[in-house]
């Protein structure tokens, strides 16, 4: 993959909102109160925007979803030192962090497709929203907060910012 830096595990982020230009976000099941976007490994020889619509499909359900726009270049984060452990153990390998290819895509149908525990794999969210992009920020992890900040500034032109934040959903209801 062109670009890729080494030490860094190949991956991608999906920002993905709804019609009213609003961004879905996730809390971890196995981090209370993390939230964040879809995001997944690139498995060897997939290309990124495949790996895109599969992570989606994987984590949300989601199949009715159009992708507008792609962050041109990879962005990285570190893993702090316990997460860093923690990873590399289950991954079996030895990454700084992750390097990230994001796309914007939108929602097509409506959120009745969403489904966090699909059976396309293991469930990793507890419950969904629609937020605004500074909510994103706000509701990352630290170590994943700057990675955001340069999403949502390369995604700005198509978010509209005056949304509100829609009600909380979740799995468990």
């Amino acid at each position: 993959m062109d670009g890729l830096p080494s030490g860094y595990r190949p991956n991608v982020g999906v920002c993905l909102i709804n019609s009213d230009n609003l961004v879905f976000v996730a809390s971890r099941l196995n981090v209370p109160g993390a939230w964040q976007m879809p995001q997944g490994g690139i498995e060897d020889g997939e290309e990124p925007k495949s790996a895109a619509i599969r992570e989606l499909l994987e984590e949300t359900g989601i199949v009715s979803a159009e992708i507008i726009a792609e962050v041109p270049n990879w962005l990285t984060y570190d893993f702090p030192p316990a997460v860093k452990a923690k990873v590399n153990r289950l991954w079996g390998g030895e990454w700084h962090g992750q390097a990230q290819k994001w796309f914007l895509m939108r929602l097509t149908k409506d959120e009745s497709e969403i489904n966090l525990a699909s059976g396309e794999a293991d469930p990793e969210f507890a419950e969904w929203k629609w937020t605004s992009p500074e909510e994103v920020i706000e509701q990352a992890v630290d170590y994943k907060r700057p990675t955001y900040e340069e999403v949502m500034r390369t995604f700005r032109p198509y978010l509209n910012e005056s949304g509100i934040a829609a009600k909380c959903k979740s799995s468990k209801w």
